[in-house]
């Protein structure tokens, strides 16, 4: 079983190795969903925390249907990431229809390389059937999905989480994210069948701003641990 925690800064990703996480999605503005964080920041992550470093890689908010000039940004950043030390880069990409782009999405799995590739939630804004999604984000050689089973949180979508994991089964794995706490961790990975979670852990500051909160990151790191 495997905790991901999205940290949206140097601390917040110290707070989740704190709180006994196995690995970290870093970056920045998670209010806005998250953008792409900095070389230095990633390095920090890498090098000084010590902790499997999954970047995103977005570089506005919004939709993820991105202009030429754009994706040429993107493709920047990945290399950045790569140089930067990090095992992972965490991008999603989508047609104007609302499919998975996979011309794009394979130019990034080339680029990244030796980076593993995750699909992020954009997966989650298809027009296409699930499975079909699927099956072109596998296409695509990305090492892994997160999704929440194209429901608003992973609970609800537990049984099209379910379906994903088994057409999934020793081709990519299935991360399961958005709305993920102690109480409901256990019953999302045991009813799905799956063997990774994400979560943000968060806490709202006095100023408006969100950190991860180290407490609650040990805690569903504690229920996880009882599926061990």
């Amino acid at each position: 079983m495997i905790v991901e925690i999205c940290a949206n800064s140097c601390r917040s990703a110290a707070h989740a190795k704190a709180g006994g996480a196995d690995r970290i999605e870093l970056c920045r503005q998670l209010e806005v969903g998250g953008t792409t964080p900095t070389p230095e920041e990633i390095a920090y992550c890498v090098h000084e925390l010590g902790i499997r470093t999954h970047v995103l890689v977005r570089p506005r908010a919004g939709d993820f249907v991105y202009n030429d000039h754009e994706f040429a940004a993107i493709e920047r950043e990945v290399a950045m990431c790569r140089r930067a030390g990090a095992q992972a880069v965490v991008v999603g990409f989508l047609t104007p229809e609302g499919c998975i782009d996979e011309c794009r999405t394979r130019r990034i799995v080339e680029l990244a390389r030796p980076m593993e590739v995750t699909f992020h939630r954009a997966f989650d804004e298809i027009c296409q059937p699930p499975e079909e999604a699927l099956e072109a984000v596998i296409g695509c050689g990305c090492h892994r999905l997160l999704t929440s089973g194209c429901r608003p949180t992973a609970e609800e979508g537990i049984e099209t989480l379910k379906t994903l994991g088994r057409r999934a089964a020793g081709r990519i794995i299935i991360l399961a994210g958005a709305g993920v706490t102690p109480r409901n961790v256990r019953r999302i990975l045991q009813d799905a069948s799956l063997t990774e979670i994400h979560g943000s852990c968060k806490r709202t500051l006095p100023d408006g701003t969100m950190e991860t909160d180290p407490e609650i990151v040990r805690e569903l790191v504690r229920q996880v641990g009882v599926l061990r």
